[in-house]
C-alpha cells in the first residue's frame, strides 16, 4: 500500500536545492527538515511508528515484498549524526536509514511478514512535541499484500534514486575508467569495530581517482562521490553510458573468522570458484534489497543485462586485468589465498565493459581494518592499482 502527503516548504529552501545542483554542499545544508527521533510501539492490534520532525515535509510510504519491507521516503530531510535508530519491535524486525538521493532520506523497515499500512497522518506541534509523522502497521495476508502492491505499482512508482549527472562522453583517445565505491546511503555494507564499508571504499575510490586524474591519459568517473545509494543496475549503466574501457567496483568484506585477512579480486562467472565466493556474491547482490529497491518495474532490457553472461571477449579482458592486479599488488598489501576468484556479481554484468570487483580486505580483521583507514596505506595501494591500470591499458593499445 502507498501513502503520500506533501506540505509547503520555505521558498528560500528551494533556492538552496537549485544551488545544490551546481555546487557540492553538505548534506546538512541541503536538508530543510531534521528527523529528531523515531519510536516504535507494539500492541496486539499492530505496530505504530512515530517520527518527530523539526518542520513539515513531503513524504511517501510504500511496501515491498521478498523480503517484506516498509519504506519511508522523506524529502529534503536529514538525520542528525550520531543519533541511533531503535531496535525492531512488534511487526518490525530491523530498521535502517540513509541518503537515497540528494533530497531523499530513506528509512527501510524489514517486517516479520506481510503488513498493511493501516493509516498514516501528521500531528501538528503541541504540548512541547514537534511535528509527528504517525504510521500504523497491521498484519495482512500475502494475497492481500500482493494485491495492494500491484495497485501501488500501477498508480505510482516509488522515486528513482538520483545518480551522478552524466554528460556525453568526450570523443578522444583517453582510456575511460569508472570507479564504483560499493554500497552507500541507506546501505552501509559490512561493518568493522570503528568504520563502515561504505565510508572506507569511498575514501579509496577518491584516492584512486585522484591518482589516475594526474595522468592525462585517463578519463575518470565515480559512480558516487558522496554517501548516497546507487542501485546495482545503475552502476552498470553508468559504466556503459560513459563508454568505459574498465569498470572497478571497490568493496571491503566481513567474515565470521576474524583471523582471515587480505585483498582479493573477483571477475564474473555464473559458476563460483568456491563456496566463499558464492556466499560473497549473494551478499553483495542483496544490496538493492537492503536499500529498498522495487524490482517490479525493472525494464526488460535491463533485466537481460543483469542475467545474461558477459560476452566472451569482455570476460577474457576482465580476467587479464585481474591477473595484472594480483601481480602488481604483491608487496603493497597482504593478499588473500587464491587472490583471483570468480562469482556471479550483478555489478560486473556489463556485456561490453571489462569489469572487476576488488575486496580491499576484511573489516572483521583488526590488522586489515587498521590499514583500511590508513591514509598512507590507501595511497600506496592506489598507486599499485594505478600501475595495474597502466599495464592493462598499454597492453590494449599495443594490440
Amino acid at each position: 500500500m502507498t501513502r503520500a502527503s506533501s506540505f509547503s516548504l520555505p521558498k528560500m529552501f528551494f533556492a538552496c536545492l537549485l544551488l545544490s545542483a551546481f555546487f557540492m554542499v553538505s548534506q546538512t545544508a541541503r536538508a530543510g527538515t531534521t528527523l529528531e527521533t523515531l519510536r516504535i510501539g507494539a500492541s496486539e492490534q499492530g505496530t505504530r511508528v512515530v517520527i518527530e520532525l523539526s518542520q513539515k515535509a513531503k513524504y511517501e510510504i510504500f511496501t515491498l515484498n521478498d523480503p517484506y519491507r516498509v519504506v519511508i521516503d522523506i524529502y529534503d530531510a536529514d538525520w542528525p549524526n550520531g543519533k541511533r535508530l531503535p531496535d525492531g519491535a512488534g511487526l518490525i524486525q530491523n530498521i535502517r536509514k540513509g541518503l537515497f538521493s540528494s533530497n531523499v532520506m530513506r528509512i527501510v523497515m524489514d517486517t516479520t511478514g506481510p503488513v498493511n499500512i493501516a493509516r498514516d497522518f501528521v500531528l501538528p506541534p503541541s504540548a512541547g512535541f514537534p511535528y509527528r509523522m504517525v504510521i500504523d502497521l497491521a498484519k495482512t495476508s500475502r494475497e492481500a499484500f500482493i494485491k495492494d502492491l500491484e495497485s501501488q505499482r500501477a498508480n505510482k512508482q516509488p522515486p528513482t534514486p538520483e545518480t551522478t549527472i552524466i554528460k556525453p562522453p568526450k570523443k578522444n583517445d583517453k582510456f575511460v575508467v569508472v570507479i564504483d565505491a560499493g554500497h552507500g546511503g541507506v546501505d552501509p555494507g559490512a561493518s568493522g569495530k570503528k568504520v563502515k564499508e561504505k565510508d572506507v571504499v569511498l575514501a579509496f575510490a577518491r584516492e584512486l581517482a585522484a591518482q589516475l586524474r594526474r595522468d592525462k591519459r585517463y578519463q575518470v568517473y565515480l559512480t558516487r562521490d558522496r554517501d548516497v545509494y546507487i542501485p546495482l543496475r545503475e552502476r552498470v549503466n553508468i559504466a556503459r553510458r560513459r563508454s568505459a574501457d574498465l569498470f572497478i567496483s571497490i568493496h571491503a568484506d566481513a567474515i565470521g573468522r576474524k583471523n582471515v585477512r587480505g585483498m582479493s579480486i573477483y571477475t564474473l562467472s555464473e559458476t563460483a570458484s568456491d563456496k566463499e565466493a558464492a556466499a560473497l556474491a549473494r551478499k553483495e547482490n542483496r544490496s538493492d534489497i537492503i536499500a529498498g529497491i522495487d524490482f517490479g518495474d525493472q525494464p526488460k532490457e535491463v533485466t537481460n543485462i543483469l542475467i545474461d553472461l558477459a560476452q566472451r571477449e569482455t570476460k577474457n579482458l576482465s580476467v587479464k586485468f585481474a591477473s595484472t592486479v594480483v601481480s602488481q599488488m604483491k608487496g603493497h598489501t597482504v593478499l588473500l589465498d587464491r587472490t583471483h576468484r570468480f562469482a556471479g556479481f550483478r555489478v560486473l554484468k556489463a556485456p561490453d565493459v571489462p569489469s572487476v570487483l576488488i575486496e580491499l580486505g576484511f573489516l572483521t580483521n583488526s590488522r586489515d581494518e587498521k590499514q583500511l583507514v590508513s591514509t598512507k596505506w590507501r595511497k600506496s595501494a592506489a598507486v599499485a592499482l594505478k600501475q595495474s591500470i597502466d599495464a592493462f591499458s598499454s597492453s590494449l593499445a599495443a594490440n
